[in-house]
């Protein structure tokens, strides 16, 4: 593993090593995934203007974002069904997060349970919520996170209806019958275990999650919710704004890492405008693309308080389990130190955006 020198090294050898249904859930995006590939490259784009004679020889990544606590500005985004990855599945995800000081995101769609992997989980996780039409699945949901000692809850916005996954399609992919959605099986076997018969994953989206939801939902959610409600799947300010006014307490600017909406705009393009106008009301964290140390530097330059990054955590499960998620969380970290000196940052309090737009 320690020949793989860069999150980019890693992907190729996970992809080499998962049988195509897998690799192309985990890797695909919508339509043309042009976002897909936008994510990447806007990210590329963005030039550093460093800074130099400063003071960098002992420098300090720590933050804390709604009372969870990080040692560096990266959390493990939310995503599915880990276990296609590797047996361990989400339990080796949130140690692998709680052991390179940070933490994971769990999904409603994991494989392992809210209960289980707060066991192991340490000093913090949050709680991704699908809000299903059964509102009692969803109350359960919330009520079972909050009591298992979620931080947070970051509720997915941008899927009012499945997307055409068209790798997906072509390769007639569904869950394996034999890893259920952990969180959903006191619901029963319909709710918990996708199938063909749904139409695959995109119809079982359409099928349970609830496409009539509007801001009077979030105020819902937010009064049910004993913990924080962050909005997850924001590429407006506007949105940022009413989220804000309906009682979330942060938002998190993602276009799903492109599986939605395609031609949906970058992560990083929208970030800016977003950060503006939340002005310091609240948290503000990105998705989409993040892939190198300089990225959660040029994000936090562009307004973000955190970053999160999801499919490199698969990549690395695939590759060692919960070694292999430290590797790349290792390896990403390491870079954004060594981005922090070379642009004379010894806090992430220096990083600003003159770094990326200087006067």
């Amino acid at each position: 593993m320690n020949e793989l020198l860069n999150l980019f090294e890693v992907e190729r050898a996970a992809l080499a090593r998962l049988p195509v249904g897998a690799r192309d859930y985990y890797a695909g995006g919508a339509a043309d995934e042009l976002t897909l590939r936008a994510n990447r490259d806007a990210w590329e784009r963005i030039a550093i203007h460093y800074r130099v004679l400063r003071d960098v020889s002992v420098r300090d990544q720590r933050t804390k974002i709604l009372g969870t606590a990080l040692d560096w500005p990266v959390m493990i985004a939310p995503t599915a069904y880990h276990q296609m990855a590797h047996r361990d599945g989400e339990l080796a995800t949130a140690r692998a997060a709680a052991g390179c000081g940070t933490a994971l995101i769990l999904s409603t769609l994991s494989n392992y349970s809210i209960e289980e992997v707060a066991q192991v989980a340490g000093r913090g996780w949050w709680f991704q919520l699908y809000v299903y039409k059964d509102r009692g699945i969803t109350r359960d949901l919330v009520a079972r996170a909050v009591d298992a000692g979620c931080g947070a809850i970051a509720v997915t916005v941008d899927a009012p209806q499945g997307a055409r996954r068209e790798r997906d399609v072509r390769n007639g992919f569904t869950f394996p019958a034999e890893l259920p959605m952990s969180n959903l099986l006191p619901a029963g076997e319909r709710y918990s275990r996708p199938s063909l018969a749904h139409g695959g994953f995109m119809g079982y989206v359409n099928e349970m999650l609830d496409p009539s939801l509007t801001w009077r939902d979030l105020a819902w959610l937010v009064a049910e919710s004993r913990v924080p409600v962050l909005v997850k799947g924001i590429v407006r300010a506007d949105d940022a704004l009413r989220a804000l006014d309906h009682g979330a307490r942060g938002v998190i600017v993602s276009n799903h890492g492109g599986r939605q909406l395609d031609t949906a705009p970058a992560t990083a393009s929208v970030l800016p405008g977003i950060a503006a106008r939340v002005g310091g009301r609240a948290p503000v964290l990105v998705d989409g693309g993040i892939r190198r140390g300089t990225d959660v530097l040029k994000a936090l330059a562009l307004g973000a308080d955190a970053v999160l990054v999801g499919r490199p955590a698969l990549w690395g499960l695939t590759i060692g389990g919960e070694a292999g998620v430290r590797h790349v969380l290792g390896l990403l970290r390491a870079e954004f130190d060594i981005a922090m000196a070379l642009a004379g940052c010894a806090s992430i309090n220096d990083i600003s955006a003159d770094l990326l737009q200087p006067s």
